[in-house]
């Protein structure tokens, strides 16, 4: 995108505005066609279990699209774009983060952090996919480079780091920075334990295990992706804290996501990226309506689904050639100069 045709703050203000007052009735649809298919695939996938269990991991797959679908609710809650109150954005925000083993507080908080600093170099560590400059990498001993070599595989970022964040890692979030959050946090854990508790009398543990683990793996690592691609990609957006700017991080470091309507429907239309960054105000069902009524905010970076699988090969930041690369191109043999 060019800088020289990104609208002044006044104008993109002026544009969004009319974007951002939640539709009562299509909020409430949207609770309807997410939670109400959600629990009966549930419900479904325990009775598969008498006929093959691979019966029960196929219909895990549209399960996990509602439950990812159900967390961009609770996501929009955090933002208190889904309703006009905030307690009502609040309380189903709570009512989501059980189903999506997500403590809503302390998870609206760190991604309020995301957004206030998203493309900021000085900013990096909360709420973000952790990244490295190419001369960061240069500094670090052996093994550190072996650590994160094997923080940023595929396998580990999309598949095992997800499902052991949503799982464990969010049971136990005690963080400084989060301190007046840690009430929620153990509500959301005892009411995690309290349903579990339930349905383990009801259906037995083995069963609640057989169906709850591959819907949340497979949701969580699906919201990892997504949250991957919409800001790394080869020419993203990353500046010095005294040259950032809050719509270029917006529209140049927020990917324009084109999915398929299929997946777009599932995922909430958060492929819709930079409308959402320049204004996380707005419903999720009011991203399209937004991108495709301003041509000035489709001159973001277009990513599909085939173009999307070459980022996962990125791994640092490259300040010299402001793009991501792969480890392919680092020259090990040169050091950053002393400052």
């Amino acid at each position: 995108m060019s800088t020289t045709h990104m609208p002044s703050p006044c104008a993109w203000t002026e544009l969004v505005a009319k974007y951002q007052a939640p539709d009562l009735r299509r909020s409430i649809q949207q609770i309807c066609n997410s939670f109400i298919p959600f629990i009966a695939l549930s419900v479904l996938m325990y009775f598969s279990l008498e006929l093959s269990y691979w019966v029960t991991l196929v219909m895990a797959l549209p399960a996990a699209g509602f439950l990812a679908r159900i967390f961009i609710i609770q996501h929009d809650c955090g933002h208190g774009s889904f309703f006009r109150s905030m307690r009502a954005n609040d309380h189903l925000g709570f009512l989501c983060g059980i189903l999506t083993m997500t403590p809503y507080k302390h998870w609206r908080l760190s991604h309020a952090i995301h957004h206030r600093g998203a493309a900021n170099l000085a900013k990096r560590g909360i709420g973000d996919i952790d990244t490295l400059t190419v001369n960061e990498y240069r500094e670090l001993s052996g093994w550190k480079r072996l650590s994160y070599r094997f923080y940023r595989h595929p396998f580990i970022l999309f598949g095992v780091t997800p499902f052991f964040n949503f799982v464990v890692g969010q049971r136990f979030l005690f963080t400084k920075y989060s301190r007046k959050e840690w009430a929620s946090l153990h509500w959301t854990n005892l009411a995690i334990l309290g349903v579990a508790t339930l349905l383990t009398l009801t259906i037995g543990l083995k069963a609640l295990l057989l169906i709850y683990v591959p819907i949340i793996a497979l949701a969580s690592s699906l919201g990892t992706w997504l949250f991957y691609v919409q800001h790394q990609y080869e020419r993203t957006y990353w500046v010095p804290d005294d040259e950032w700017d809050y719509a270029l991080a917006a529209l140049k470091g927020s990917s324009y996501y084109k999915l398929p309507s299929v997946l777009r429907w599932f995922t909430g239309n958060i492929g819709f990226h930079h409308i959402h960054h320049l204004s996380p105000r707005i419903p999720n069902y009011k991203l399209k309506q937004c991108h495709e009524e301003n041509p000035v905010f489709q001159q973001a970076t277009v990513l599909t689904l085939a173009s999307s699988l070459r980022t996962a090969s990125l791994r640092l930041w490259d300040e010299e050639t402001q793009r991501l690369v792969g480890f392919e191109h680092i020259d090990l043999s040169s050091r950053p100069e002393s400052v």
